[in-house]
């Protein structure tokens, strides 16, 4: 039987979809572990070929001791998803008292579907509450329908 592998690093990173190098932040997230940054980076732009250039892409990297590595790509932050979903670039300077976008429930359910790929266990409905926070937080209000916009 094989002997188990041991865990040396656990990197989270942020990485643009086909975008990474070996420049920073990947080269010294990865070079501290010993990981060959140009195997990670060929890999990863290969996965992320079919997505958009400007998706970013939240990676986790495990490192072993062994020098070897496994990535797992979790979905894109909410964040994006709701200033996509609002056609937007940024959020409120004032979240709270003042509303730059508005999004309709049906873009709230169809992002929550998408997020409820990370998280398997929460219901869709508490995915949605917690989105409509993050909304709230970027000065995006929710309505009903995309009429009340």
């Amino acid at each position: 039987m094989s002997k188990p592998k041991t865990v040396a690093a656990t990197i989270r990173l942020v990485i643009n979809a086909g975008q990474a190098k070996p420049s920073p932040p990947v080269g010294p997230a990865l070079g501290q572990a010993g990981l060959k940054i140009m195997d990670f980076c060929k890999d990863f732009n290969a996965k992320t070929a079919t997505f958009k250039d400007d998706v970013p892409v939240p990676v986790v990297i495990t490192a072993f001791t062994d020098k070897t590595f496994t990535y797992v790509m979790k979905t894109p932050p909410a964040s994006y998803f709701i200033k996509k979903a609002a056609g937007m670039s940024g959020g409120s300077q004032k979240p709270g008292h003042q509303h730059v976008a508005s999004i309709s429930l049906k873009h709230l359910h169809e992002i929550a579907a998408v997020k409820q790929q990370d998280l398997r266990l929460v219901p869709l409905e508490s995915i949605c509450k917690s989105l409509m926070g993050t909304c709230r937080s970027m000065g995006v209000r929710v309505v009903a329908r995309p009429e009340d916009a």
